[in-house]
């Protein structure tokens, strides 16, 4: 098992055969009017992440749930150890230093004191997480520490979300897609609303010390969108470097090898990517294939009503309809 991913697979392993020990309503907790996973967090940890200070050569790394990020993880953890070139020794210690601090993969997961064990943790550290701005620590802002946000068409994220929510043992199930739509469509559903995070985000669209990347454009070009990635973080590779990354954390590789890096849910993590074909099973209206930077398609509602222009998706730029 790689990484700081070993306890947050024991949770959720763990929470195969416990869940049906455990109420729905028990799954999740709410913090500051939005939900989260009771197994993965706390409101005691998200007040601890407060204090929680950055450094000056942190990379940070933030995206919704099923937006893409671990495969974003993948391709910046590495991007950054070619870069540092690090001896075998000292990957060694450093995977060995996440392992004995018992880290997780989140910055909103765990216990309280996981803050505190981070301090121990060796520069360059890769920091992931899922929250909107308004709860993470102000010396992520007010620090030197650099943020790439990952963004994904609302579509695709809607329903890669709804196939995971389903086979989570820590999140609650939907009885049908339209009990789920409504949730994400309200935010009453882990981590909030997904067009809350996005508009909350692009208040920040023009930070200097922040990028954002789409799902889409890695997907369509990973060289590219790793070479964007690389350029913004100060990290110089080769373009065979570039080359043999990309091949690495392509779906298929990091498929193949995902029962060693993820457990028993690595299928879940990594199922097939969303298809137009897909999009309208689940009722949304597709007219040949996706095009998540022009599209103007809108997804209606029999009771729903627009969202202003202004606010639309700031990826593909598409009109939404909420409760």
């Amino acid at each position: 098992m790689s990484r700081n991913r070993e306890r947050v697979i024991e949770v959720v392993e763990n929470s195969f055969s416990e869940n049906e020990k455990t109420s729905p309503e028990d799954l999740l907790f709410s913090y500051d009017g939005i939900l989260y996973p009771a197994a993965l967090s706390s409101p005691e940890t998200l007040e601890a992440l407060k204090s929680f200070e950055t450094r000056s050569n942190d990379v940070i790394l933030a995206g919704y749930p099923k937006t893409g990020t671990n495969w974003l993880e993948e391709m910046v953890r590495e991007i950054e150890s070619t870069d540092a070139k690090y001896t075998e020794e000292e990957m060694k210690e450093r995977i060995n230093a996440e392992k004995e601090l018992q880290m997780f993969p989140r910055l909103e997961f765990g216990d309280p004191g996981v803050f505190e064990r981070m301090k121990k943790l060796p520069s360059r550290r890769i920091i992931l997480t899922h929250l909107s701005p308004h709860l993470l620590p102000p010396s992520l802002f007010q620090g030197k520490a650099k943020i790439l946000l990952l963004l994904r068409n609302p579509k695709d994220t809607a329903v890669s979300y709804y196939h995971f929510y389903n086979n989570m043992p820590v999140l609650p199930s939907f009885a049908t897609w339209d009990e789920y739509f409504a949730a994400f469509m309200s935010g009453k559903l882990a981590w909030g609303s997904y067009f809350d995070h996005l508009m909350e985000w692009n208040r920040y669209i023009d930070h200097e010390r922040m990028m954002m990347i789409s799902y889409e454009e890695l997907k369509e070009n990973p060289v590219l969108g790793m070479k964007k990635i690389a350029a913004f973080f100060g990290f110089s590779l080769s373009e065979e470097e570039f080359s043999r990354i990309a091949k690495k954390t392509s779906f298929q590789a990091m498929k193949e090898k995902s029962k060693e890096t993820h457990g028993k849910f690595g299928d879940i993590l990594f199922r097939k990517v969303v298809f137009p074909q897909d999009l309208a099973h689940y009722g949304f209206p597709v007219n040949g294939p996706s095009q998540p930077r022009t599209s103007t398609t809108h997804l209606n509602s029999t009771t729903t009503t627009a969202i202003p222009a202004s606010n639309s998706c700031m990826v593909c730029k598409t009109s939404f309809t909420v409760p």
